[in-house]
């Protein structure tokens, strides 16, 4: 009898710590797929600053590539491209890129172009350009970025893709002219990879990476 008992108890505790540990997987499995939800949207509206949900009806998370261009992205990194598309059909992407030759060091970029090659918005992520000074290019800080939006390759005319002192289109900082024109010449080299390659980013299956070695032409004098 005692042993039926022991038996009988240890079988209890068996079922129990069983139960206990598939309701604890359950509860796993839920919330990591919530967290996991939550972290895509939060990744989603980050990239809608650039991206703007209402051009696009995929999702560009799963629509990304890598890309290696140390003469286009200024960095000898895999970069990230997003690509947004309608209906199947590419309509914009964005796009990671560096200014290696901000005044304090290199200058992150988060860059969307549409098909056409329209600038849709440019936009800092990270860098270490002086405060008061070379941090204007931060949206919190001023408009001066914003001024890049529909603009193109030929809009302003290749020769002005430049800051004003340099005889360009653009705008420099007072005391800090070589902030500005790093991200000048950054988001130029960006409109010229897509103006080359573009159509082989679209293309490209998602997880893919591309490479290329070639670089921009040198920007004409006036």
């Amino acid at each position: 009898m005692a042993l039926r008992q022991t038996l009988s108890g240890a079988g209890l505790l068996a079922l129990t710590a069983l139960f206990a540990a598939t309701l604890l997987a359950g509860v796993y499995a839920l919330t990591r797929q919530a967290i996991s939800d939550a972290e895509h949207r939060a990744r989603l509206q980050a990239l809608a600053v650039v991206l703007p949900p209402d051009r696009y009806d995929n999702d560009p998370l799963n629509d990304q590539i890598t890309v290696v261009a140390p003469g286009w992205l200024g960095n000898d990194e895999a970069l990230t491209a997003w690509r947004a598309r309608r209906a199947g059909a590419p309509v914009m992407l964005a796009i990671e890129a560096v200014a290696p030759d901000g005044y304090a060091g290199a200058i992150h970029l988060l860059i969307s172009v549409d098909v056409a090659g329209h600038i849709g918005a440019v936009r800092v992520t990270r860098h270490s350009e002086t405060p008061g000074l070379g941090d204007a290019i931060e949206v919190r800080r001023s408009d001066w970025i914003r001024h890049f939006s529909g603009k193109r390759l030929g809009q302003p005319p290749a020769t002005r893709w430049k800051v004003r002192k340099d005889g360009g289109e653009f705008d420099q900082f007072a005391g800090a002219t070589i902030t500005p024109r790093a991200v000048v010449a950054a988001t130029r080299r960006v409109l010229q990879l897509l103006e080359r390659h573009g159509a082989a980013l679209y293309a490209e299956p998602a997880g893919a990476e591309l490479r290329f070695s070639d670089a921009p032409e040198a920007l004409p004098s006036p």
